[in-house]
């Protein structure tokens, strides 16, 4: 999808766990996120030592062309991981590093901020290298996520964008059972230009719903 955040461009967004009984530990994931995998994808925390395999995969062309810039050189890259781990910290947006079973490097970042001061409204970005696209790690990677979003931080509503043009990023969250709400025009300025975006959405009832039909799928 087409947030790739870093902090040059993100507006510092705030965490505050709410009051909700699927909540046995509110603040955990504040102090450290776990790690969730299901035998196909792990989600871990980040790592300053990542910076270099996601400056390699985040950057090229194809990855780029749709999507708000990222850290544009390996000092930027490692700055963001700082970043984002002091921000999880403060309570005010969570990352995870994306990285395939037979792999130890990351290939790409899911991360999620809050848009009310509760984090029961959030919206969401991910970004994978190209050479992992089709694999099954968008999928993998999106159910083990948003069962994080709704189950433990407690967010009711998920928001998402991707350019209309990018077919790949609009397919993909019409799979997971995502619902598009409207055209926001010009909302993305990308290499030079302005694109329009699709809004989509996903309610927490909707994804627990969902998500007992979305089975794993071998590519």
């Amino acid at each position: 999808m087409d947030r790739m955040p870093h902090p040059a461009t993100v507006e510092a967004p705030t965490v505050a766990p709410i009051a909700d009984a699927r909540q046995t530990s509110p603040t955990c994931w504040r102090a450290t996120l776990p790690v969730l995998s299901d035998g196909r994808v792990t989600l871990r925390p980040l790592r300053v030592e990542d910076a270099t395999s996601l400056f390699a995969m985040l950057t090229t062309e194809e990855v780029t062309r749709f999507i708000s810039p990222p850290p544009p050189d390996l000092g930027a890259f490692e700055r963001f991981i700082e970043w984002s781990n002091a921000e999880q910290r403060a309570g005010r947006f969570v990352a995870f590093a994306i990285v395939p079973a037979g792999y130890k490097v990351a290939v790409g970042i899911v991360q999620v901020r809050q848009l009310n001061l509760g984090f029961s409204c959030a919206e969401w970005g991910i970004a994978i290298g190209s050479p992992f696209w089709g694999t099954g790690v968008f999928p993998s990677t999106a159910r083990l996520f948003l069962d994080f979003v709704f189950d433990e931080i407690g967010v009711h509503r998920l928001e998402g964008r991707a350019a209309v043009q990018n077919g790949r990023a609009n397919g993909a969250l019409r799979k997971i059972g995502a619902v598009q709400e409207g055209l926001l025009r010009s909302a993305l300025f990308c290499n030079g230009r302005h694109f329009d975006q699709l809004l989509w959405s996903i309610l927490a009832d909707d994804w627990r719903e969902a998500r007992t039909t979305l089975k794993p799928r071998v590519h």
